[in-house]
C-alpha cells in the first residue's frame, strides 16, 4: 500500500482521553458522509470492539451489523491501527488506517494516516469517478471532518 492520506489535528485532551474517546465513543462523534458511506444503505452508528483483532462495525437501523474492519495493532494510548473496507469495495480489497496520539504540551496531536485508497480500482463506486489525486484530497478532507468531530467531542 503505496499511496496514503495524512492528517493531523491537536486536541486539548491527553492521549489517553483522546484515544479513549476515538474508541469507546466513536458512534457519537462520527460523521457520515455521502461520498464515503460504508453501505449504501442509511447510515448507522459505528462501534470498536476493543483490543488486537477486536472490529469496527456499523450497526444500521435495521439491526444488521457490517463489519468495516479489523483491529490490526492495539497499543493505548499511543496508537491505533484498523483495517478499512466500505460495501462497494471489491470482496478482497481492504484498506489500512493508522491513528496516532502524541503528546504535545497540554494537548495530544491525533494523526490520521490512510493507506491504499488508490487500491480501489478506478470503475469502483467507491472512487465516484475521481482521479487518484482528486480522490486523495476528498478522503482528507472527510477524514479532516472527522478529527474535528472528535476534537468537539473531547
Amino acid at each position: 500500500m503505496t499511496s496514503k492520506v495524512y492528517v493531523a489535528l491537536r486536541v486539548k485532551a491527553s492521549p489517553a482521553r483522546a484515544f479513549g474517546a476515538f474508541v469507546d465513543e466513536i458512534g457519537a462523534w462520527w460523521r457520515p458522509s455521502p461520498l464515503f458511506q460504508t453501505t449504501p444503505r442509511a447510515p448507522g452508528r459505528l462501534a470498536f470492539e476493543a483490543g488486537a483483532g477486536g472490529r469496527l462495525t456499523e450497526t444500521l437501523e435495521s439491526g444488521k451489523v457490517f463489519e468495516i474492519g479489523r483491529i490490526l495493532d492495539w497499543a493505548p494510548p499511543e496508537r491505533l491501527v484498523f483495517s478499512w473496507r466500505q460495501a462497494n469495495f471489491p470482496p478482497d480489497l481492504h484498506t489500512e488506517v493508522e491513528v496516532r496520539f502524541d503528546p504535545i504540551g497540554e494537548e495530544t496531536r491525533v494523526s490520521i494516516e490512510h493507506r491504499g485508497f488508490t487500491r480501489v480500482p478506478a470503475q469502483s463506486a467507491a472512487r465516484h469517478g475521481f482521479p487518484d489525486p482528486v480522490l486523495q484530497m476528498r478522503l482528507a478532507d472527510w477524514w479532516r471532518s472527522q478529527l474535528a468531530g472528535l476534537a468537539a467531542r473531547v
